[in-house]
């Protein structure tokens, strides 16, 4: 019997067209397990202020990062997948996304139908958070299905080598003054509330550089970005730290993105053009981004073997029953 993996992302519009756009954003920001606000208050304020005024304009930013293959984020994940797929030719391995297309719970259905066992899923998030991980658990929890869930991997000792080895060597291209580790925000709230993201994330810059003694920490900050809506987020919000490493003399900046594991809106457009040219309109000189792991051969390795360790462990769960 052929165990199953599943492999999820954030998910894409299926076009750059608005209307695909707005129909995204509505799933996307529909889901309680981003936007925490009770739907009977939250839903007037979507459809009334934010789809109507953020489609156009988000669709605008994908148009710009869009590819002949299609949106980035989707291009990268089917790369992903192929190659995990190769490093495990006695499994069944699919790929879904939390938001749009393919559907994590039809995905998941077919693997069971096809006779694997045990089921595995493993987001491409690195650090565990509501926000991300929810929306996926749900889906997979509504096919009624038994399955196992990999809900992180940002302490993976090879996952901190890689990210070490991308940054080392973007850093060494130039005389940069800061080295920014810019994640994903979240509310605040979620934190409060419980949520391991921000320990996670500090944890992440911790074991990252571990593996660099020769990059000197007081260059290192930390950020984060993509905040969205009025609420709080965690901070320091990466475009207003941008502009104050100008104001203290720190022109040349080197981004790393640990949360991202695919390029995406927030890297290509978001980073390498809005907060860059925030940046250079602030008096910066240099604003560099780390590449991303995308269909790194060792990275899919990587996510090949969490998969075969998980396999494992079921295996030696059922032994014992």
């Amino acid at each position: 019997m052929r165990p199953g993996l599943l492999l999820v992302n954030l998910g894409s519009p299926a076009s750059p067209k608005t209307a695909d756009v707005k129909a995204y954003l509505r799933e996307f920001l529909s889901d309680p397990s981003v936007i925490e606000m009770p739907r009977a208050l939250w839903q007037p304020i979507l459809k009334g202020i934010i789809l109507p005024t953020r489609s156009w304009r988000s669709a605008t930013f994908y148009a710009d990062s869009w590819t002949k293959q299609g949106s980035p984020l989707i291009v990268n994940s089917r790369a992903i997948h192929k190659k995990v797929q190769a490093c495990l030719p006695n499994w069944n391995v699919r790929l879904a996304m939390t938001y749009g297309e393919p559907d994590i719970g039809q995905n998941l259905r077919a693997l069971h139908q096809s006779g694997c066992d045990p089921l595995i899923v493993l987001p491409l998030f690195p650090q565990y958070t509501q926000s991300t991980h929810q929306g996926i658990i749900r889906q997979a929890d509504a096919t009624g299905l038994d399955y196992q869930l990999i809900d992180h991997f940002y302490d993976q000792p090879d996952y901190a080598k890689l990210l070490a080895a991308k940054l080392w060597a973007a850093y060494q291209q130039h005389d940069y003054d800061t080295v920014v580790f810019s994640y994903h925000s979240i509310p605040t709230a979620m934190v409060r509330h419980g949520d391991p993201y921000q320990q996670q994330c500090e944890a992440t810059t911790k074991l990252v550089l571990n593996q660099l003694p020769d990059l000197p920490q007081r260059k290192v900050v930390t950020a984060y970005q993509s905040k969205f809506g009025p609420l709080p987020w965690l901070k320091p919000y990466l475009k207003n730290e941008l502009m104050s490493l100008v104001e203290l003399g720190k022109r040349k900046v080197l981004l790393v993105t640990p949360s991202f594991v695919t390029d995406c809106l927030e890297t290509l457009e978001e980073d390498a053009v809005q907060n860059y040219q925030t940046f250079k309109a602030s008096g910066g000189e240099r604003l560099d981004i780390t590449p991303l792991m995308n269909a790194d051969p060792q990275f899919c390795r990587m996510l090949a073997n969490l998969a075969t360790q998980r396999l494992e462990v079921a295996q030696r769960d059922a032994q014992s029953v």
